[in-house]
């Protein structure tokens, strides 16, 4: 096979690579095998449960349906991976956000190397157990309020479900680790990819279906055309960078001098990713939860002004734009440090053409920075209304619950993977121009 060395590979290397290829070859089907595990163990029953009347009394729950998306159906169905990956998620998140608040563990992360982080990494897993017991018990509960769904309701029916769910937990946990280590891509991203795509079938299904009985056929056509342009958008934004050029220092190394050295320092435009519009999402669902549980009046009727079903839609749509605009800017202060970005610069003898060393450079940084956050978190506040307000537009709601942060996790994952592939690719690549 004649390949470019100069490029990255093309389509026809890369499914060549992954037929032949013994090492990548492994890796895909490890992965396949791992990722058709975990959707089999969706639909392993929990005992003591009438899931049909779980189903129904649930499917018009907006928190569950929410949550649903990211478990691939597990928590309407309540398997034995009824919480699938959310536990180790959230743990994620919380250790992040800690890494940033508690000096401790930020001389952990940075200081320590690879020690320090395997040490957060068990720090995150014993957040994750104690997530998964706490949802757990909170779906015990749930489902004893709910009547005729729990058939043994007591302490030992709840103290099963704590069980069967967080041992379920635990071993999605493992299995996405599992993936990370001696498969492609990122077992954690795989698996809620998995769970978006587990809707799709049913979804294009109900899609064709409509169009066959001759129902607004110009409303699907349009529906389809907006994803397909916001695909299209999503991608562009997340290979988006500013390139700031960088100017590195002339040194001398024994008696060999080496010249000014001239890169760029890549700054995504959207820094935070999915994570605003998933932060977003959660706050505005809260309250609904709240009214739910509270049984209060009060609650309930703010839960009504806030929800996109509710009398003022228009309020609901600028408390998502503000919120998501909050957690952009909060994410990328967690993500990326303009001051540490500056000290690093100045170690290692580079600076910006233009700018000054120092507190001038990690200036210039933040304006930056705080600019590219403000575009991406408009491009983000877009992709999460465009959908929505096209679907209310179109009365076409086959797609209802692939959203904005679902066509984000789909892009942004498949992206990742493929890039890890190619990769692999070029290491191939360049062991044949060794054994050459």
């Amino acid at each position: 096979m004649i390949v470019n060395r100069g490029k990255a590979p093309t389509a026809q290397e890369t499914f060549m690579q992954m037929a032949q290829a013994a090492g990548l070859r492994g890796r895909l089907l490890i992965t396949i095998g791992l990722l058709i595990l975990v959707r089999l163990g969706i639909y392993l029953p929990i005992p003591g449960i009438d899931r049909a009347v779980f189903a129904q009394n649930v499917q018009d729950n907006a928190v569950i349906r929410f949550l649903d998306i990211f478990a691939g159906g597990g928590l309407s169905a309540l398997g034995i991976f009824a919480l699938g990956i959310l536990p180790y998620i959230n743990a994620s998140i919380i250790m992040q956000l800690l890494t940033a608040a508690l000096p401790s563990l930020e001389r952990l992360q940075k200081d320590e190397g690879e020690a320090g982080r395997r040490k957060i990494s068990q720090i995150t897993r014993y957040v994750a157990v104690g997530w998964a017991v706490l949802q757990s018990f909170g779906i015990a509960i749930f489902v004893s309020s709910i009547p005729g769904a729990a058939l043994h309701p007591g302490p030992w029916f709840v103290a099963e479900i704590v069980l069967g769910l967080t041992a379920g937990s635990m071993v999605v946990m493992w299995i996405s680790e599992l993936i990370t280590e001696r498969g492609v891509g990122n077992g954690a991203s795989l698996l809620i990819f998995l769970s978006i795509v587990a809707y799709l079938p049913a979804s294009v299904g109900q899609t064709i279906a409509l169009a066959e009985s001759g129902g607004n056929i110009g409303g699907i056509a349009i529906l389809v055309a907006v994803f397909l342009a916001m695909i299209v958008g999503i991608v562009f934004v997340q290979e988006g960078t500013r390139r700031i050029p960088i100017v590195s220092a002339r040194r001398q190394v024994g008696r060999k001098l080496y010249r000014e050295q001239t890169s760029y320092l890549p700054l995504r435009l959207n820094q935070g990713g999915v994570m605003p519009i998933i932060f977003a999402s959660a706050v505005l669902i809260l309250p609904s939860t709240l009214a739910q549980f509270t049984r209060s009046e009060l609650v309930a009727r703010f839960a009504s002004y806030v929800s996109p079903a509710g009398p003022t839609p228009w309020l609901y749509v600028i408390f998502y734009l503000l919120l998501i605009l909050f957690f952009s800017y909060f994410y990328s202060s967690l993500v990326v440090n303009p001051v540490d970005m500056s000290q690093n610069l100045k170690k290692m003898g580079a600076s910006i053409p233009g700018i000054r060393p120092g507190k001038a450079t990690s200036d210039y940084l933040e304006r930056v920075l705080n600019r590219l956050t403000f575009l991406g978190a408009i491009f983000l506040g877009l992709v999460a209304i465009i959908p929505t307000a096209v679907e209310s537009a179109t009365k076409v709601t086959t797609f209802q619950g692939l959203g904005a942060t679902s066509l984000l996790i789909l892009v942004g994952v498949a992206i990742d993977t493929s890039k890890q592939i190619q990769t692999y690719v070029i290491s191939q690549r360049y062991e044949g121009m060794v054994k050459q």
